[in-house]
């Protein structure tokens, strides 16, 4: 049996990527900050208490984090953000674990939060473009990615950040995404999603694919949240961007390309099943 530690455990990507490893048969060591049934409550944020609540695991997944921009100072979303991130890195190293599945965000791009406009270059977007992160948000999640790159360089571990749109679920869709699809700042959002549960197998499938150093990549539903054709969407919303797929129907407009390379990933659910 595999050993995987999993922080922030307790939340919505969290709870399901704890239950795709528990699914395919990994011990998990679930870490949050809050108490919730099982669930270690681990103040990540202290250096002593995340070394001590580490073991010797095979990966480990760290999602933990001020998950947005809005509703936070940006002074906490910065500190805590960062103090986590060497904090498991250390914790990885003071228990000899060399593999590392971080929860980055297709936020890097500077989108959805940047107060002043993003250009971007070329749809379907990849890993090839230039990320432009302005929020403290993005900022944490591109530095979080370069802290990744850093920890390879220095223990010669394996890791992988994951670059993820807004996770949904059939609970959180209508809540969430349908109010906001009509609207204008919705192409802020380049209308992606992603089903809790496809994010989760994407955790595993890094967790057991054959990394060699740091891999970045995003990971998408293959379809917009929209109820409007992509190629319409763009032509409002993004006219003159060059398209270098056909992007025909409801087609994503960040591309799975490269995790399918790279884990083998390959989105199964979409909103329309809800």
């Amino acid at each position: 049996m595999k050993n995987v530690i999993i922080t922030g455990a307790a939340g919505l990507l969290g709870s399901h990527v704890v239950t795709a490893f528990r699914d395919k048969g990994y011990a998990v060591t679930a870490m949050d900050a809050v108490e919730t049934e099982g669930c270690l409550k681990v103040d990540l944020t202290k250096l002593d208490s995340a070394i001590e609540a580490f073991s010797h695991a095979d990966c480990v997944a760290h999602i933990a984090s001020i998950p947005r921009p809005v509703g936070y100072e940006a002074s906490d979303i910065f500190s805590t953000n960062m103090q986590l991130m060497f904090n498991v890195q250390a914790a990885m190293e003071h228990n000899g674990i060399d593999r590392l599945v971080f929860a980055s965000s297709f936020s890097v791009l500077g989108l959805p939060f940047a107060p002043r406009p993003v250009k971007i270059q070329y749809f379907p977007v990849d890993e090839r473009h230039p990320v432009a992160p302005q929020d403290v948000y993005a900022v944490t999640k591109w530095l979080g990615e370069e802290m990744v790159e850093a920890w390879v360089n220095r223990t010669g571990g394996a890791a992988a950040s994951i670059r993820m749109p807004w996770i949904q679920t059939a609970a959180s869709f209508p809540k969430d995404v349908v109010p906001r699809r009509t609207r204008t700042e919705s192409g802020l959002d380049l209308w992606a999603y992603i089903d809790a549960r496809d994010a989760a197998s994407a955790f595993v499938a890094a967790a057991e694919a054959d990394l060699k150093g740091h891999r970045r990549f995003f990971i998408s539903a293959a379809d917009t949240y929209s109820e409007e054709p992509t190629r319409a969407l763009l032509e409002k919303t993004y006219p003159g961007v060059a398209c270098m797929s056909e992007l025909d129907g409801f087609s994503a407009v960040i591309s799975n390309s490269a995790a399918e390379k790279i884990i083998g990933f390959k989105p199964e659910h979409s909103w329309r099943e809800y």
